[in-house]
């Protein structure tokens, strides 16, 4: 490949760039004439395949490699991107796992692409993650998706389960007028900031009776969130 024989050096660098565009959703096509005008030499087809083939047998590798650590902390969530696909840009649904390690550092056991958020989906993540010996888990930190808080007591009965604060504060917040949203996120805060069990829920207690007082009784209701 003359481009790389010309910048022998800098062989992993344009690699790296060819594989980060077409994972970008750059066309095939497009990958070749911006190589043409950058490189003034055109990347076939063929040479793009091979990185791609060779970037996605490494992907599955990692997608399917033993979690060989305990994750005594577990976040789930489902997130929507957007693919491009065949000239057409889609939407496509990927369930993620966060762990937290006993070290502090979080780590990502698994990925799944393409999978609905519904219990049918979040069993198979799950069955996939103990198969490949995530175990330990001591806290599930999640939405308040039914399927998912369902499946999580199928394969990890012993694990507790908190809602996320982030979802929560979401969920306060739709029902709070935007002019008013910095002041409720300050009150949610205090509750969470709280050093001791009690005195959370003493705080919690006080911004009920704010929100009530506020004519925000959605919110009030939405507050505890199962954090507390």
């Amino acid at each position: 490949m003359a481009i790389i024989e010309h910048y022998r050096h800098r062989v992993a660098s344009i690699e790296e760039a060819l594989i980060e565009m077409y994972l970008a959703g750059v066309s095939v096509q497009r990958v070749e004439d911006i190589t043409a005008a950058l490189w003034g030499t055109r990347v076939s087809l063929g040479t793009i395949s091979k990185l791609n083939q060779r970037i996605y047998g490494q992907i599955e590798e990692w997608r399917n490699r033993p979690i060989g650590s305990d994750f005594p902390y577990v976040y789930l969530d489902g997130v929507v991107l957007k693919r491009s696909w065949g000239g057409a840009v889609k939407n496509v649904s990927v369930l993620v796992a966060i762990g937290v390690g006993d070290d502090g550092y979080r780590r990502i056991p698994g990925i799944v692409e393409g999978t609905k958020e519904d219990k049918v989906g979040w069993s198979g993540f799950l069955r996939h993650l103990q198969a490949r010996g995530l175990k330990g888990i001591r806290l599930v930190l999640s939405d308040a998706c039914l399927g998912r808080k369902e499946s999580i007591g199928d394969f990890y009965p012993e694990a507790k389960w908190q809602r996320c604060i982030v979802h929560c504060y979401r969920n306060v917040f739709s029902h709070v007028s935007r002019g008013r949203v910095k002041e409720v996120s300050r009150m949610l805060q205090a509750i969470h900031a709280s050093e001791y069990l009690e005195s959370a829920r003493h705080k919690a207690t006080e911004v009920e009776k704010k929100l009530r007082d506020m004519k925000l009784e959605a919110s009030k209701n939405r507050t505890f969130c199962g954090t507390i």
